[in-house]
């Protein structure tokens, strides 16, 4: 795969996340989960979000389409501006004709996301006719068309089967083509080869490349691999304990990453074009518990280039031109240069 469409300047603004704090409340205390994080994708934009599990990757897209299970979880601040109108103050009838029809997204499991007692055609049809005025013959045909799109042989016959009837590669097609069906402005993909072999996660993975270019549709894509990242992505946003550490034009992230968790992410991808001395590259240490956090760098712990003040104050947000921000006192003292 290569990367795809020219610089993210060019996009116009299709979605922006303003300062989104997602929260779930426990026994043990408060998991802030996300924790004011920003960002923005334009039209027919590709956008990252990379970090280790539990960085809050899932929890700010299903925050994104208001999915978040009330009680225990709850969205405490922020905006997210859909083609300007902020989805978190929409009234339930709004959000359902955003939901699926504008938004839609793919989840990690085909398995959990498809209902087992019903028939891909019953399912498809569902979705299309609760979204657009057709017949259930015109669905029907519609859902067809998709499965078609997506590259599922024999799709007459195929789209009256259960989904124990398909693959795992096959049923995320499926997902891939409901997700699709009524050509949402915006796809949310999850991690959605988790649960796929190497050759199937590729294939998918082009899938949605090319049907995003050939469907003209913006997509988030959710991993903690940084070699799809590398092959898919226009931006990327790399979180940490609930927070964006860094954000950048894919290019200048891995010609440049600046923050030390990033440079981890990045040294801890197996290299074939380079001779290995010994062990791979890990971060040492565990992604911190994000009950209570104290208010400094989460990331300190684990960082080899900590110093006193990383371990008291959480680092601003400094801007290193072209788009690259990063949220690290390493780069703090070039900040104040650059304002004198």
């Amino acid at each position: 795969m290569t990367n795809q469409k020219s610089s993210p300047d060019t996009y116009d603004t299709l979605l922006e996340v303003k300062n989104l704090k997602t929260y779930f409340k426990t026994d043990a205390g408060i998991v802030k989960a996300v924790d004011g994080i920003s960002f923005k994708l334009g039209k027919g934009e590709t956008l990252g979000i990379v970090g280790e599990s539990g960085s809050g990757k899932s929890v700010t897209n299903l925050s994104i389409m208001r999915l978040i299970p009330s009680p225990p979880g709850k969205i405490v601040d922020g905006e997210v501006l859909f083609e300007g109108k902020d989805v978190l103050k929409l009234s339930e009838s709004a959000l359902r004709h955003i939901r699926g029809n504008e938004i839609s997204m793919i989840f990690q499991d085909p398995m959990t996301s498809l209902n087992p007692f019903l028939k891909i055609s019953t399912q498809m049809i569902e979705t299309i006719r609760l979204h657009q005025d057709i017949s259930k013959k015109e669905a029907l045909r519609k859902s067809i068309d998709m499965l078609k799109l997506v590259g599922i042989p024999a799709a007459e016959e195929r789209v009256h089967n259960y989904p124990h009837q398909f693959s795992g590669g096959m049923r995320q097609r499926v997902m891939i083509a409901m997700a699709l069906s009524c050509e949402a402005k915006i796809l949310i993909a999850d991690e959605p080869t988790t649960a796929l072999d190497v050759t199937i996660q590729a294939q998918i993975l082009e899938l949605i490349q090319e049907l995003a270019k050939k469907l003209e549709t913006a997509v988030i894509l959710i991993t903690h691999d940084l070699g799809v990242v590398a092959g898919m992505c226009d931006t990327v946003c790399v979180m940490y304990a609930g927070k964006i550490v860094e954000k950048a034009k894919t290019e200048d992230l891995y010609k440049n990453p600046s923050h030390p968790y990033t440079f981890g992410l990045i040294q801890s991808v197996p290299r074939l074009d380079k001779a290995h001395d010994g062990k791979l590259f890990s971060i040492e240490g565990q992604p911190p518990n994000v009950i209570d956090l104290p208010p400094c760098c989460p990331f300190h712990p684990r960082c080899h280039k900590v110093m006193d003040i990383c371990r008291t104050q959480y680092p601003p947000t400094t801007d290193l031109g072209n788009g690259h921000e990063v949220a690290c006192w390493l780069f703090d003292d070039q900040k104040e240069q650059s304002h004198e």
